[in-house]
């Protein structure tokens, strides 16, 4: 239910809200919680407090119901989860799980518990639960999204650009940018395929005259790596392969065309939420595990949406409405904020 500039949420005495954004500090996972918990604040006045939730190496690999005294488990430099606690408190990855089951009742049912993702835990000790779509968690407080939330927006990549501008006067458009992924659980990037890639890149990019801004994941294998380097370095535009301040931003910012390789559920929604075309580029698929069809049902959605199609060597051009699914899920908690307050 949205949130209208009427029905803004008022804290007594004046206060922001507190919102705890915790995670166990994994980027991916990380930028998940602070981007649902920034769209909040963009919405209505909130403080938003980091926590990093790291347990010790003896206690790490215990499956959640074993962690009975997940305070006590925690490592020295993991921030501490007790009172006072927050408004909202939004979670996300395995770690947060022993902290967010208990949240209800540790605060007394103050604090508003949000989990990320799929918990596969008793839903009913959340507040709400926003999970992908592809994962299919039902539930009367589950909010499905397309992908997941991020923080991406017109005005974060206008002011993360800014720092780049000078570099990029160098350059004409159109601009290509190519966000390489790397070696997973579901997916690989062999030299076979890494060849191929690089070709139909260097084949699309020199058909239209365009720029390159090129930017290569840690999890990307070396020899990939060295072939996509290798094979593109000539092309006007930059490659970034981790060395020096990160352009990602700024790539998306300038782009007029995004490949995405599919093993990136995050990239590719961000990407979805700049509004240009997103051509998605094929990988070697490890197995036929159940985390495959989830990517390819997401796709499916993506390309539903409009916002994705396979890329086939070709910069085609296509538009849609920018994907916000993120301020979807801040509306959904705040309206749930206010149902509370009204009711109590």
């Amino acid at each position: 239910m949205p949130i209208s500039g009427d029905d803004t949420l008022h804290i007594p005495e004046g206060r922001p809200l507190t919102i705890w954004a915790v995670s166990d500090g994994r980027a991916g996972i990380e930028n998940q919680v602070l981007g649902l918990a920034q769209a909040i604040a963009r919405k209505t006045h909130a403080q938003i407090v980091t926590r990093h939730i790291r347990y010790r190496r003896l206690f790490d690999r215990l499956p959640t119901f074993l962690k009975l005294w997940p305070d006590q488990m925690l490592k020295r430099d993991s921030d501490p989860v007790g009172p006072p606690y927050p408004d909202i408190w939004i979670a996300a990855g395995r770690a947060t799980l022993p902290h967010s089951l208990r949240q209800k009742s540790a605060s007394k049912g103050k604090t508003l518990v949000v989990q990320l993702q799929d918990p596969r835990e008793n839903l009913s000790a959340f507040d709400l639960v926003i999970a992908p779509q592809h994962d299919q968690v039902l539930g009367d407080n589950v909010l499905s999204i397309l992908g997941a939330p991020h923080r991406i927006t017109k005005d974060r990549l206008a002011t993360e650009f800014k720092p780049w501008a000078e570099r990029f006067k160098a350059f004409k458009g159109p601009f290509v940018t190519a966000l390489i992924g790397g070696k997973s659980k579901s997916h690989d990037l062999s030299v076979a395929r890494a060849e191929a890639m690089a070709t139909d890149i260097r084949r699309a990019v020199v058909a239209v005259g365009a720029t390159l801004l090129l930017t290569i994941s840690r999890r990307t294998p070396d020899a990939a790596r060295d072939i996509l380097v290798n094979a593109l370095k000539d092309l006007p535009g930059l490659i970034y392969t981790g060395d020096g301040d990160n352009p990602y931003f700024a790539f998306l910012h300038k782009a007029d065309h995004i490949l995405v390789t599919e093993d990136s559920i995050n990239m590719a929604v961000e990407a979805a939420a700049t509004g240009k075309p997103v051509h998605i580029l094929s990988m070697d698929r490890r197995s036929a595990l159940k985390s495959t069809r989830k990517f390819d049902e997401f796709h499916r959605a993506l390309q539903d949406y409009g916002a994705a199609r396979p890329f086939n060597g070709e910069l085609r051009t296509w538009s849609y409405t920018p994907l916000n699914e993120t301020d979807r899920a801040a509306d959904t908690v705040l309206a749930l904020l206010k149902s509370r307050a009204t009711s109590s």
